[in-house]
Order: C-alpha cells, then structure tokens, then sequence
C-alpha cells in the first residue's frame, strides 16, 4: 500500500535501503515501480545451498505422507486438481512432477531462510549428541568429563556444515549475524536481478564486518578481454574470449599475441612452447615405411645371396652379372637411403638425405642403363661384319656407370658448397605447431639433382624400349622396359604430391617414391630370374636360353 502511494507523487532518483522483511520479495517491482524501486539496497539472509534439500522437495510425492493434509492442499493448488471425487476438478493422481511447474516452492537454486531451520535443526542434534555419548562419566570421543543438560552452554557447541558453513556462538552466547548485502538490477526486459553485492558479518573485526563490493562486474578472467558498452557505466563491461593465438592474464586488460614459437593453453591465460612435428621412427608411418626400407635391404642380399650361388649359371652369366651385382649392391643402398628421411631434422642428416639418395639412385639407373645397352650391342654383334661389343665391353661399362655417377656428384658437390640443405623450424604451415623439417637450401640443387635422374631414367626407358622385341628366349630388355615404367610413373606422380603435402608428409611422400621405385627395379628386373633359377632350374640351361622363341609385343 506505502508503495502504491509513493506512485502518485511520482517519487524517484531516491535510494531506498530495505529491510530483509521486503528486499528479496522481487514481485513488488511491477512495471510502474520499477523506476521508484531500481537500485533498491538492503540486507538478506545469507543464500546457502543445502545438499539434498532440493532434490528432496521436487521428488516429493502425496503417496510419501499419505496423511498430510498440507501436502494435498499444496499439490491441489499446483496442478489445479482434487484428491476428492466430489469436486468439480479434474482429479488429481499423485504422480504429478513438481519439476514441472514454476513457484516459489519449486525455486530451489538457492535457500536463505531454509539455511536457518538447517543449521538450527542440526545445532540441537550436535548438542544432544554430545549429551547422549556420555558412557562411565566421560565422552569416549573426546575424552573429557561428561556435561549434564544444566551445564550445556552454546560455547561448547561448534560445527561444520556440510556445505562449509560454520556454527558457533560468541562469548555472550549469541549466534554470529551473517547477512548478504543486495542490489536489486532491472533487466532490460524487465524483470528484477537481486545481486549480492557485499556482506554482513560480526565474526570478522572490529570496523571490518560490512564489507560491500563496488563493482557492476567481476574483473575479466585470464583468457578473456573487457569491452567497455557505451550505453553502461565505466564499471560494466563484457567480457569476450581471446581470439585464436592470443592470451590474457591477470595483469594484462587486453589480449596480445603469443611469440612465433609458443601458443595458448586451451585456457588462453598462457602461452606455452609450440609441440614440435616431423616423422619418427615411434609412429605408425614411420614404423612402416622403416619396416618396407628393411624388407626391401633383405629381399635385395636375398637376391644377391641367390645370385652368388648360382653365378656359374647360363641365365646369371647372360645377363651380365658384374652389373647385375652392381645394380643390387645400389638397390641396397637406395632401401638404405630412405632411413636417412625418419627422425629429427639436424644439419648432417640433411645434407646427407638428399644427397645419399641422389647419388645411389643415378648409380642405379646407370646399371640398368648400362644393362640395356648391353642387350642392344649384343644383338647388333651377332650380325654378319659387326664389332660392337669390342666397343662397349666390360670396361667400358665400368668407365660409363663411374662417368654417370661422377657427375650426379659433382652436381651434389655444388649444392653443397654454394647453399646446402639445413634444418628448419617452419612455423608458417601450422599455426599451433612447428614442422622441423629440411630446407632445400638451393631449391636450383634439389631439381638439378632431381632432373638428372629423370634424364637418365628416360633415356634408359627409350633403349630398353626399343631392345623389347628382340628374338631372344629371355629377353632382359622387357624387363627393364616394365621397371623403367613404373620407375618413371612413380616419379612423375611424386612432384605433384611432394608440393601439395603439408609437414611430415612431405617426407614421407618422399620415401614412398624412393622405395616404390626401387621395389619395382628389384621385383622387375630380379624375380623373374629368381623364379628360374629356384623354381624351374630346367629353364636355366644354355640351349634354352639360345633357343629362338617367337617375339612378343609388351
């Protein structure tokens, strides 16, 4: 009524202060007192959450007193139903959930006046506790005297509850005064916000026991930045996250960006040192492709093995077998070279990746070469009048793969001594990573090297291609025509996907092609001769290997 009438006269820009009788009664602020009510300060029994307690309310049910005359009014009014057949209500049938409406009753966020009977409740159980223990004249708990019920004071009786509220009295045997201090906030929509803003409390010292908070928000946490609203006080502001790569702590008001090598926490209050990435002998893909380089080492002095064995064979003397041992010896080192590519970057292991490979490769391919060229003179030299072979002999051979190799060194050499590769932290792919990988250095060097090999490999695939049809029982040259092949494919198919591949797949796209090729020379070139020699010994005969057979397209 008081409130009402203050609406006549029109007053506001007062502060009211309230008494806790009216403060948390939020229903008064209807909309025409909002203006006189806003602001509105005063204290409030102190909120508590008790355990249990609300749990206990909203799973209440009528079947759980079935004698209580409160609880069927209270459900009656909630769901506007009748326990009795003789009203006109629909009827109510007691499995109705309380969780479903919204009352004061069902508002069990926060208890103030309920936190009161709680600990006074358990204030009487602790007293009579300590009473009720008393056996042969002592407490066995404490071990002391026993108090009869004239002697129990309120000193004696001190606890915790279970929420960390402490119980206890004064000297002059009163309970300590707790009490929130409140602000009520209007809402844009509005609706009341009762804040805490302080507290009340004679526990604390002299002088001390009102403390009231100043503030419209709390200080932004680490990990977040403050964004003043023009249209709120300097004290009001939002708080918004850090954006992605930044950090805030506690004495900073703004975000700032973390050094290039470190990056946030997941909480943005730190920034912490960046994981490093490259390919590992520990993980799946590095395991593998390690276990393909060994495989393909032992398949290779398998072969070696075999060939050692059965050299005084027609079908291993055909087929040249000081460079035959020669290509396997370098197919060795190839399976070898891509370990070169697994495990941390540093200086050495870089320089000697690329160039290890370059190298072993063109020895490679000069072999085949070498091999082709071979099948070629030596068709020529069963012609009427013709002196090939005296041209490329086996010291020629030699000379030729070592002038091959020779210059894929040199072109190493260069690369070395003008930019070499070198290890590198590349912060620019990832943004929360680093990819330690190998700089080429001189990307002129890597190509070059790259280039040779390309060149020497197509010039190999012409020649044996052209050697394919000659009439010979086992014709070498479709062997090499067919390694040559998938040695050229795997290659032409690396460039894309060695530019395209992000970090540590990089290197392993790498070694993918360094041991596709090289599988491919070792199972085209060297099984087939493996398989006769182990399997079908009567094939490896001179006269079947002079025998003429009718020539096949490949």
């Amino acid at each position: 009524m008081f409130l009402s009438q203050m609406e006549g006269y029109n007053i506001t820009g007062k502060q009211w202060l309230g008494s806790e009788s009216w403060i948390m009664q939020a229903d008064l602020a209807s909309a025409e007192r909002k203006n006189i009510l806003q602001g509105s300060i005063g204290f409030a029994l102190p909120q508590a959450s008790i355990p249990g307690l609300g749990d206990f309310l909203l799973g209440l049910k009528p079947s759980d007193e079935p004698q209580s005359a409160i609880i069927k009014a209270i459900w009656e009014r909630f769901f506007d139903c009748s326990f009795s057949p003789l009203n006109t209500s629909a009827m109510c049938t007691g499995t109705e959930d309380l969780r479903l409406i919204s009352s004061d009753y069902t508002d069990v966020t926060h208890f103030r006046a309920e936190n009161n009977v709680y600990k006074a409740v358990y204030l009487v159980a602790h007293a009579l506790h300590s009473l009720l223990q008393c056996k042969n004249g002592s407490n066995p708990t404490t071990k002391k005297p026993c108090v009869n019920k004239s002697e129990v004071k309120p000193k004696l009786v001190n606890f915790t509850t279970k929420y960390g509220a402490k119980v206890f009295f004064d000297e002059n045997g009163d309970s300590v005064a707790q009490y929130d201090l409140v602000n009520w906030q209007m809402k844009e929509d509005g609706s009341v916000e009762i804040v805490n803003i302080g507290q009340y409390d004679t526990s604390f010292p002299e002088g001390k026991e009102l403390v009231p908070r100043s503030v419209c928000r709390e200080p932004c946490p680490p990990g977040t930045r403050k964004a003043i609203n023009k249209l709120k006080p300097v004290c009001c502001f939002d708080c918004f996250e850090c954006p992605e790569g930044t950090i805030s702590n506690e004495t900073s008001l703004d975000c700032f960006t973390c050094p290039p090598e470190l990056w946030p926490n997941e909480k943005k209050d730190q920034c912490l040192p960046k994981p490093s990435e490259y390919l590992s002998y520990k993980e799946i893909t590095g395991a593998l492709l390690t276990g393909f380089g060994c495989l393909g080492v032992f398949l290779s002095l398998l072969t070696t093995i075999t060939f050692l064995i059965h050299k005084e064979t027609p079908i291993v003397k055909a087929n040249n077998s000081e460079l035959s041992f020669l290509l396997l010896f370098s197919l060795k080192l190839c399976f070898l070279c891509s370990l070169t590519f697994i495990g941390r970057p540093s200086e050495w292991s870089c320089m000697l990746r690329h160039t290890a490979f370059g190298i072993t490769f063109v020895l490679c391919i000069s072999c085949v070469l070498g091999k082709t060229i071979v099948v070629l003179m030596a068709f020529k030299a069963t012609l009427p009048g013709s002196h090939m072979m005296k041209w490329f002999g086996p010291t020629q051979q030699r000379f030729s793969v070592l002038t091959f190799t020779l210059i894929q060194v040199a072109i190493c050499i260069l690369w070395l001594t003008i930019n070499p590769p070198f290890p590198k932290r590349n912060m620019k792919y990832y943004k929360e990573k680093i990819i330690l990988e190998c700089a080429l250095g001189s990307a002129v060097g890597f190509w070059a090297v790259l280039s040779y090999i390309g060149i020497l490999a197509l010039l190999c695939f012409i020649l044996a291609f052209l050697a394919r049809k000659l009439p010979d029982s086992f014709n070498e040259a479709k062997l090499i025509t067919f390694s040559m092949l998938i040695f050229c494919a795997v290659w032409i198919t690396f460039i894309p996907a060695y530019v395209s591949s992000p970090g540590k797949f990089t290197v392993a796209v790498e070694i993918f092609a360094i041991l596709a090729s090289s599988f491919g020379l070792l199972v085209c070139i060297f099984f087939p001769k493996c398989y006769i020699i182990i399997f079908r010994p009567e094939r490896n005969s001179k006269k079947h290997l002079m025998g003429k057979i009718q020539p096949r397209t490949l």
